[in-house]
């Protein structure tokens, strides 16, 4: 067991006192192949754990005697005041975790005044979202599919819904070879084979709770194409993603997209500097610094490490995210000194859905909090808007 961890027997919600112990929490109530999917990184999963220890690798120098009596955490994201610098990934099929899925994601957001982003691969559709959340500030992701008709229609339908952002995914030209998804067979929609009857078995709370009928093949698809059950064929995963992303797609694409929204954009997937140069020189918003945490090339640095390059080559003129490896308030505080604005989570918020949905993503949400006010107080940091490279050290 990991030192400061509950045992599994005694392990609640309530109890919970860290995202590990929230991911542990999940892991017992997930079918090995459900977990692998969540937790899995591209091949030798290299990268995954190399975001990890870049976080750990950094060090504070907090400073004495400054009067950490009052702090903020309040900041904003391309002018949308948010009550913490931290917002929620987009994150495909989370349905799997729980079956409110993305919706319960975006209402524990929105109840904590953060940005959610909801992934173009989602279960829920992005209207049904945006029902559940009206006033909420939410942003959407977009896959360019090979079908630029379908693709357009998906963006004009985000904007109708009233999403405040366009976050153009560019990291996936072809899905990445995940080791533990192919060797699980994991396939859309899942269905378990014999050889996993023994692992379903010990996990029946989620069958009951996924349903039946889900399971075996009646709906889980990506709810923004046609309704959840319009695809019925099983396919694996990764043959799924190479069949409807466009390996194609150019920066030239972005006019495209330019000119169905009318709204900020933002590119996610960046690691290298000069593609960052390029995004601002198109007139993007907001650079979003990620190896898709872990998930697709494997062999990439981690985001952490590659961060100041792209603040400095960004040069003021966009805003700057973060995710990969966000664990705990401190990894946010650390990304904010390197120069970041926010920093965005995704398996930690699936470890929640998982655990006791809405309920658990809001107590993920508020562990970060209490973390990173915590951070704040013992460096004797005022508010997260202070934060710079003068409070790290290597």
């Amino acid at each position: 067991m990991r030192s400061g961890t509950v045992p599994p027997r005694r392990l609640g919600l309530d109890n919970a006192v860290n995202v590990d112990d929230v991911r542990a929490m999940a892991t017992r109530r997930l079918p090995t192949a459900v977990s692998d999917f969540i937790e899995g990184g591209g091949e030798g999963e290299v990268t995954l754990r190399r975001n990890r220890r870049s976080m750990d690798a950094l060090t504070f120098r907090p400073r004495a005697l400054s009067d950490a009596s009052s702090r903020s955490l309040a900041t904003t994201m391309l002018g949308t005041p948010v009550s913490m610098p931290l917002a929620l990934a987009p994150v495909g099929l989370a349905a799997l975790a729980h079956p409110l899925g993305e919706r319960a994601a975006a209402l524990a957001a929105a109840e904590a005044g953060i940005v959610s982003t909801l992934s173009s691969s989602s279960c829920w559709s992005l209207e049904d979202v945006a029902d559940a959340t009206p006033d909420a500030p939410k942003w959407f992701q977009l896959y360019v599919w090979r079908d630029r008709g379908i693709t357009g229609e998906v963006v004009q339908r985000a904007r109708a819904a009233g999403y405040r952002a366009l976050v153009v995914t560019v990291d996936v030209p072809v899905g990445g070879r995940r080791e533990r998804d192919l060797r699980n067979g994991f396939t859309i929609p899942p269905r378990p084979t014999w050889r996993h009857t023994g692992d379903v078995l010990a996990h029946l709370p989620w069958v009951a709770r996924f349903g039946w009928d889900e399971m075996f093949g009646h709906g889980l698809t990506m709810g923004n194409f046609g309704g959840k059950t319009a695809v019925t064929k099983r396919m694996a995963f990764m043959e799924r993603v190479n069949s409807r992303f466009d390996p194609g797609m150019t920066w030239d694409d972005l006019e495209w997209l330019r000119s169905l929204w009318d709204g900020p954009m933002v590119i996610k997937g960046i690691t290298n500097e000069r593609d960052a140069t390029e995004a601002v020189a198109r007139g993007i918003d907001a650079v979003w610094v990620s190896n898709h945490g872990g998930r697709q090339l494997d062999g990439l640095p981690a985001t952490i490490d590659v961060l100041p390059a792209v603040v400095d080559a960004v040069d003021g003129k966009a805003e700057v995210y973060l995710d990969g490896g966000i664990r705990r308030g401190s990894d946010i505080a650390k990304a904010l000194a390197r120069g970041a604005r926010v920093c965005m989570i995704g398996r930690p918020y699936i470890y929640g859905l998982a655990a006791k949905g809405q309920a658990g993503v809001t107590k993920v949400i508020e562990l970060l909090r209490t973390q990173l006010d915590n951070t704040l107080a013992l460096l004797g940091c005022p508010s997260v808007e202070a934060l710079d490279e003068d409070w790290l050290r290597r």
